[in-house]
């Protein structure tokens, strides 16, 4: 019963240092994980717009394992999509924003805009290799946008 004793006032004293994440195994994201601040990047928009490349700052490469947001702006010029399930299927989606309202799928294969207006994506690189998002029946360069998830 001493000892029990003695080994809780040993760790009670002990700087709280000694039960800190270790720099040297990894990043440290703290108690919010993979969704912290730390680990957030904002990507370039995707711009739909009838005749316009969707992304002008060119493919996108990714860490495996980093939270990124991007949105998805529709000038309504034209009814456009965007299909990617290959990489849809390689990130995990924490959210989806249009107009204030938050959507939490499970999954996604495609949107559509029909008019103007503007959504945001937020979610987590899960699976490394190549993928793309590109406007359906297109084969135009300038409207497809390539990524890399290392």
């Amino acid at each position: 019963m001493k000892t029990l004793a003695l080994i809780a006032a040993l760790a009670l004293t002990m700087p709280s240092t000694a039960f800190a994440d270790n720099d040297d195994d990894g990043p440290s994201y703290g108690a919010a994980g993979l969704l912290g601040g730390k680990n957030k990047k904002v990507l370039p928009p995707i711009i739909l717009s009838a005749g316009e490349p969707i992304a002008p700052d060119g493919p996108w490469v990714l860490q495996s394992g980093t939270y990124y947001e991007f949105e998805i702006q529709g000038d309504g010029s034209q009814e456009l999509a965007l299909v990617g399930p290959e990489f849809f299927r390689a990130i995990w989606i924490d959210e989806i924003v249009v107009e204030g309202l938050e959507i939490r799928p499970l999954g996604l294969d495609s949107i559509e805009f029909d008019e103007a207006g503007e959504m945001e994506i937020g979610f987590v690189a899960i699976k490394p290799g190549a993928y793309y998002i590109k406007i359906p029946g297109t084969t135009g360069e300038t409207q497809r946008l390539d990524i890399t998830i290392k």
